[in-house]
């Protein structure tokens, strides 16, 4: 369990994309409930707020608008099939899936990405639905890579990768951060670059792992910070973005993304214009812990936002 330190919940709250969670709670009996949801938004920091929607239809309504509070389960990529049975109508939507009891009450799923224990602080109604505003009083980060859904999918990076043959190629980047600054590696010809390479057979996954692991430094893929096509190389560009611990790196350097705190400075020797882009992106949202997905091609696409 990790400490609600304001700046320690800043971080956890950038770290990771949460597309998919799993709402819980109990009922009056003291049974445990919960649906599959991606509304999962920050409110506040002082003190500590989230929110999450729930539909006025809903069988968990009454429990939930009347209990004490709620906990927010932010899905592993692995967890496909957990979010998949707390979507679906069940008896008993926790049978079959390890859980326990977080330290404000609420059920907490094992293995999840991250997990935010909330009393409840307040509901607003909002038309057909209700805004549920918990106050955060305990919440842990793991590792796990987070569960994203995008245009009526699952969003992972075993399944992003296609099979050899079957559509563009797919490349994989690293964009590895540490205080403020990204590492850039030579592309070879007299400019700059994230550490990419095609993916592999094992996946995105092992690709970027084992970009990390070129450069010699300590460091986890995070969520996917961009996905986008690029048309006129027929490529497919996932990027992930990765938080790196201590230690100089044996290949590339780090460069600052921001000077003085105005604009972007550093990245003037990006050869690739999308990439140029997605970091001067990347750079504005560190400045304000409020970062976004975005999907698309390598000129015009969509970002979302999340927590």
């Amino acid at each position: 369990m990790t400490s609600l330190d304001p700046r320690a919940l800043r971080h956890a709250f950038g770290s990771f994309m949460t597309g998919v969670t799993v709402v819980t709670s109990h009922d009056q009996s003291g049974q445990p409930i919960g649906f599959t949801a991606n509304s999962f938004t920050s409110v506040s920091l002082d003190p500590p707020l989230v929110l999450v929607c729930l539909a006025n239809q809903s069988r968990n309504y009454d429990a939930l608008v009347n209990g004490d509070g709620f906990a927010v389960n932010v899905l592993a990529e692995t967890q496909i099939e957990i979010s998949n049975t707390f979507a679906r109508p069940a008896e008993d939507r926790f049978a079959g899936v390890n859980w326990h009891k977080g330290p404000a009450g609420s059920p907490l799923i094992d293995g999840v990405s991250a997990w935010f224990d909330c009393t409840l602080h307040k509901t607003v109604e909002a038309g057909d639905h209700v805004i549920l505003i918990g106050e955060v009083k305990a919440f842990d980060v793991s590792p796990h890579p987070g569960l994203g859904y995008a245009r009526g999918a699952y969003v992972t990076a075993a399944t992003t990768a296609e099979p050899a043959g079957t559509g563009p190629d797919l490349v994989v980047s690293a964009l590895i951060e540490r205080n403020g600054e990204v590492l850039l590696v030579d592309d070879g010809q007299g400019g700059a670059m994230l550490p990419e390479a095609l993916a592999g057979p094992d996946g995105a996954s092992a690709t970027v792992r084992q970009l990390i692991a070129d450069t010699g430094l300590t460091a986890e893929p995070g969520f996917v910070y961009s996905v986008f096509e690029d048309v006129a190389r027929k490529r497919q560009h996932i990027a992930f973005l990765c938080q790196a611990g201590a230690g100089a790196p044996v290949r590339g350097t780090f460069v600052p993304l921001a000077q003085d705190g105005a604009g972007e400075a550093g990245l003037e020797d990006i050869s690739d214009p999308a990439i140029l882009t997605m970091l001067e992106r990347f750079a504005r949202e560190a400045t304000l812990g409020d970062f976004g997905i975005y999907s698309g091609n390598q000129r015009s696409g969509e970002i979302r936002q999340i927590a």
